[in-house]
């Protein structure tokens, strides 16, 4: 399943990967969802949707809507219930190409484009199939000539032909089980692979688009992010998902606590998300992307409210603290700026770790920060923000592709998850390590001086 219609201005539209499970996941209102929809194996056929949910997720009902060219052809309901985990539905979809899944909780509606893509018969398949048929063909034909032709070798001739035909069509029938299907997380695929995802790609592809432009507006009850097109203006609607999400998050408020949020999408270049917080002060954004044909960027912006910020939250550096009932301990290499730093979170002590937007833990850095500035302000100028992933016990992923990936369901990774990451400079960072255990995200704060060390 993958983007959408190619064309200037206006992309059509956001998109995943071609003949792989999307996963997508959406803060809609108060919930921290995961949205998958399964792949399409045959059309008409089944469209499958799982909705995986983490801890403190309210029950209730979604509704579901899968459209076609903006009219919804098929619907239904899904129940969440109290406990954590997946609930799934089942629609029904009759063609191929784009479509959008609709996901409502009554109040707010997240628009989440996939393809379903045409069912095309492989190459060696056709290979197959048609030796076959050619070697039948031509074996009546030897039959008929050694019935009725005068000279033998008459005979030898579509005798021959049996023979290449039937190897052809042997030889692509015992391949066919090792050949992978096409490649088509690519960065700028149409439509028209779709149709036949074996067609060669287009020899121009638009590989050098601008950077996009970021307006935020709203408060943190609820508040809009405008995607646009730097050079022409329009809203950007080509966002490709990128480790399991359209859009990731990160907003850092006056008192230094972090959300890791993943905006709906609910028109074109339009999200919306939400956090529940009293405080007031300035709130450094940072939305990182993935434009199709333009590479991931990482926008950032801030988000004012009335009110003068409040005392920050003690932040302990680094050693062992409890979170949520879980203890949590970071552990760091040699420290300096310019040189490697290797580092260890430890979420609990048993290996139930459950990957979150494929990954086993993410690390937010931001840094370095001026002393005496709340931190929401001092985060919104801070020259460094990264976001720096583990892939600990997990098999490794291709390109974007989220094939063969495990969700949130399988709890056997950590306890102790790695990253590596180099400061560039000297000065205070504030760290956050996340890990997600029992549908739950742990996020860790952590504080950390970085002294000078050999220039590059």
């Amino acid at each position: 399943m993958f983007w959408l219609l190619l064309g200037a201005g206006q992309a059509n539209a956001d998109g995943g990967p071609i003949g792989t499970d999307v996963h997508v996941a959406q803060t809609l209102g108060e919930r921290e969802l995961t949205v998958v929809i399964r792949r399409v194996t045959e059309v008409p056929g089944p469209l499958s949707v799982d909705v995986i949910t983490h801890a403190g997720t309210a029950p209730g009902r979604l509704d579901l809507a899968a459209s076609f060219a903006g009219t919804a052809s098929a619907r239904t309901q899904v129940e969440l219930g109290a406990t954590p985990g997946t609930y799934g539905a089942t629609m029904t979809v009759d063609r191929a190409g784009p479509w959008e899944l609709a996901v409502s909780d009554g109040t707010q509606v997240a628009r989440i484009p996939f393809v379903v893509p045409a069912q095309v018969p492989a190459p060696w398949e056709k290979a197959a199939y048609g030796g076959f048929v050619a070697a039948g063909v031509l074996l009546l034909v030897a039959l008929y000539a050694a019935v009725r032709a005068r000279r033998s070798w008459h005979a030898l001739l579509p005798a021959t032909g049996v023979v290449a035909a039937l190897a052809v069509a042997i030889t692509a029938a015992l391949l066919s089980s090792s050949i992978p299907p096409p490649a088509r997380d690519v960065l700028d695929p149409t439509v028209d692979t779709v149709n036949d995802p074996y067609a060669p790609l287009p020899s121009t592809m638009d590989t050098n688009r601008p950077p996009l432009n970021l307006a935020v507006s709203g408060t943190p009850a609820g508040f809009t992010l405008r995607l646009t097109d730097s050079a022409t203006g329009r809203p950007a609607d080509d966002l490709v998902v990128h480790h399991n999400a359209l859009v990731h998050l990160v907003a850092i408020g006056p008192s230094g606590r972090l959300w890791h949020l993943h905006p709906v999408r609910t028109a074109p270049g339009t999200y919306t998300a939400r956090f529940g917080t009293t405080e007031t002060g300035r709130f450094a954004l940072s939305a990182e992307v993935a434009r199709r044909g333009g590479g991931t960027q990482l926008l950032r912006s801030t988000l004012d409210t009335e009110g003068g910020p409040g005392a920050p939250e003690p932040v302990p550096g680094l050693g062992t603290r409890t979170i949520d009932g879980v203890p949590v301990t970071v552990h760091a290499g040699e420290v300096r700026a310019n040189a490697a730093t290797a580092m260890t979170a430890k979420f609990g002590d048993t290996g139930t770790l459950q990957p979150w937007l494929g990954m086993t833990g993410h690390l937010m850095v931001v840094g370095p920060l001026p002393d005496a500035t709340p931190v929401g302000a001092a985060t919104a100028t801070a020259p460094t923000w990264a976001h720096v992933h583990s892939m600990t016990g997990l098999p490794v992923m291709s390109g974007r592709s989220a094939a063969g990936q495990p969700d949130e369901t399988v709890a056997a990774y950590g306890p102790e998850v790695r990253f590596t990451y180099t400061f560039p400079a000297p000065g205070r960072y504030r760290l956050w390590f996340q890990g997600m255990r029992d549908y739950a995200v742990i996020t860790a704060p952590v504080e950390l001086d970085v002294p000078e060390g050999d220039r590059p």
